[in-house]
């Protein structure tokens, strides 16, 4: 059974820094692209970065320079350390994940298989 998990959200002041994880079981990791979404209220869900297949980091344009995703030594683990967080970081963080994702496709959250159940972020002003 596939899980991910995440963890690490909560209540930070504008300018503060908060740092989510996610923790997958139930996948080979290997060639596994994971990343982060985040839905805000009245909002679609969007794209917030990614390691694709594993390895190499993308950003949406509004988190870059701000935030860094990586995976800890042990793979199972992603995270997404935030930085500078703004009152418009404030939403509920997604990890998803999928094992055969292409690189044109990563900013979708269709074609991600796999998801969490969320962690709350609130950046106070």
């Amino acid at each position: 059974q596939v899980q991910l998990v995440e963890s690490g959200g909560g209540l930070v002041q504008t300018g503060g820094s908060l740092r989510l994880s996610c923790t997958v079981s139930g996948r080979n990791m290997n060639q596994y692209t994971i990343g982060w979404f985040r839905q805000a209220p009245g909002r679609e869900r969007e794209f917030v970065a990614t390691l694709f297949r594993g390895r190499t980091a993308y950003y949406a344009d509004s988190v870059k320079g701000r935030f860094t995703i990586s995976r800890d030594n042990g793979k199972t683990t992603v995270n997404l350390q935030m930085n500078d967080l703004r009152a418009d970081d404030t939403a509920v963080y997604y990890c998803a994940g999928d094992t055969g994702m292409i690189l044109s496709s990563i900013r979708n959250q269709v074609n991600y298989d796999d998801w969490g159940q969320g962690t709350q972020v609130t950046v106070s002003s």
